[in-house]
């Protein structure tokens, strides 16, 4: 997660036009104690019995756990990408990611110089 907060500006565009919100099978109070500590710009859901998690088929079934799904959600709602699992660290996934953020919420054009 860390790496999602460190590179927050330049994959999610500041948070224009784009929500992230990490979804953990832990209790809403450590994540909200972790998320200050931490200094994530990003909203975290608690997800304990993975009732999202099974919803969005990224229960491991075999492990009980959620695993490190990522799914981007376009502005009309539909899933315009998924990865299961997020490689948090393989530089690679940051760019896939931030490409289909792109294609979902393009960056704002630069303003017009006025010459």
């Amino acid at each position: 997660m860390e790496a999602y907060r460190d590179q927050y500006a330049t994959l999610f565009h500041n948070g224009r036009k784009v929500a992230v919100i990490g979804i953990s099978v832990d209790a809403d109070t450590t994540l909200a104690n972790w998320a200050r500590e931490s200094d994530f710009p990003i909203v975290f859901a608690s997800d304990i019995g993975s009732v999202v998690g099974k919803m969005y088929g990224a229960f491991d079934a075999k492990n009980n756990v959620d695993n490190r799904s990522l799914f981007v959600v376009a502005p009309d709602g539909h899933i315009a990408y998924v990865t299961q699992p997020f490689k948090v660290l393989a530089p690679a996934a940051y760019a896939d990611l931030g490409h289909a953020i792109d294609k979902v919420t393009p960056p704002a054009a630069p303003a017009a110089s006025g010459n």
